[in-house]
């Protein structure tokens, strides 16, 4: 009897093996995504792409010293990338220099190689002309003429990297290379960084749920009557708002609340944020001030405002300083952009400044009646940045046959 439970225990046993399906091995690995400053959006970025495209494999070094990843980093991945046969395209930020990795690796110079520009070194702001070094902008061209694909993620971005290599390049004493734009500009697309917009629907007041972006709302209106009288004399009060906002009047006596939503770097130009808000208290204007980005120091003066709600980073602000302000934008916030920049690519002329003078406006009248940036609906389609939109495009653009 014993031996016959145990003949029919070893024949189950065959039988749930042979039913049982073979695990299935991972695919091996076809795109190589690499990122010499793994840190804020460079981050966000190749998270997004590994964690929503098939076949990735990633080499990341931490997001410190900038310049000496620009330097350096593709030394060290030419000896720390195992090889691998199966990769068919290599994907990394224009921080890496792709023309010394290709050239130090054989192997990866023969995939397809996407560069992504964040942002473009022969523009970046610097506090002083002779403070920018050649050598950043330099490698970044010679990347592109080595990369199948140049990415850029605006057309602020391509247009003004392409249109400034040859006064770049003039910089050279003698024996200058010629027509360098004209070979990268074919390679060139305008791809969008993709945001991950937070579900911020039980925040929001019902009439930012309901109404359509592309609407016209009363608020544009009243907006449009407040600026034409400030423009005939800015220091006199603003009429109120004709009609309540929900919540009744507590709404539009509630100071208006001011983010700050970018990194406090010279770049981003806190001076100027920070001189116009001394004007408004100077000129006895309440308001309540929130700022969202990383500092690496104590912003200088700000103990002077009493009002400051928030004050450090938190983890989402760590996006290029449009895409921060598009954030904004989908948690309800007005925004206010110079008429510079990328920003005319993105938000319609009645969110923009021209001048400090006219920054100050704006926010002195938006101060006296905060009810109004409170009922308008941003016009600008918040969505079509959104990682969901872009992500068939990604797919494309990871796609392999090129080389």
């Amino acid at each position: 009897m014993t031996s016959d439970r145990a003949y029919s225990a070893v024949i189950r046993e065959m039988l749930s093996e042979e039913t049982t399906p073979p695990a299935q091995e991972t695919p091996p690995p076809r795109i190589l995504l690499v990122e010499a400053f793994y840190g804020g959006s460079h981050k966000q970025l190749m998270d997004l792409l590994k964690e929503n495209i098939a076949g990735c494999s990633v080499f990341t070094l931490p997001a410190k010293k900038w310049h000496w990843r620009a330097r350096t980093a593709a030394l060290y991945f030419s000896q720390n990338i195992p090889a691998c046969p199966s990769y068919r395209l290599l994907f990394s930020s224009s921080v890496l220099s792709l023309c010394e990795l290709a050239a130090l690796r054989p192997d990866l110079a023969r995939l397809k190689k996407v560069l992504y520009f964040h942002e473009n070194q022969l523009l970046y702001p610097v506090r002083r002309h002779q403070d920018r070094d050649f050598q950043y902008g330099y490698n970044q061209v010679l990347s592109c003429l080595v990369a199948d694909v140049v990415v850029f993620n605006s057309r602020f971005n391509m247009d003004s990297f392409l249109s400034s290599i040859p006064s770049f390049m003039n910089k050279i004493p003698d024996h200058r290379p010629k027509d360098l734009d004209c070979l990268i500009r074919p390679k060139c697309v305008v791809l969008n960084f993709p945001l991950q917009f937070p579900d911020v629907s039980r925040f929001l007041p019902k009439h930012k749920l309901l109404q359509r972006p592309t609407e016209q709302s009363r608020v544009d209106d009243i907006m449009l009557q407040g600026e034409q009288q400030q423009s005939r004399a800015h220091d006199e009060d603003t009429p109120r708002c004709e009609q309540p906002a929900e919540g009744g009047v507590a709404s539009q006596v509630k100071p208006l609340h001011i983010v700050w939503p970018h990194r406090w770097e010279h770049d981003k130009n806190p001076e100027l944020f920070f001189s116009t808000l001394l004007r408004l208290k100077e000129r006895g204007l309440d308001f309540h001030l929130s700022v969202l980005g990383e500092t690496f120091t104590d912003v200088p003066g700000l103990r002077v405002f009493t009002q400051v709600s928030h004050q450090g980073l938190f983890e989402s602000v760590q996006s290029p300083a449009e895409s921060c302000r598009l954030e904004a934008v989908h948690c309800g916030c007005f925004p206010l952009c110079p008429k510079a920049l990328v920003y005319p690519e993105i938000f319609p002329a009645q969110y923009l400044y021209s001048t400090p003078e006219q920054l100050c406006k704006r926010l002195q009248g938006l101060c006296r009646k905060p009810d109004v940036a409170r009922r308008h609906i941003v016009k600008v389609d918040t969505l079509a940045y959104s990682w969901a939109a872009l992500k068939p495009r990604f797919q494309d653009l990871l796609s392999a046959p090129c080389p």
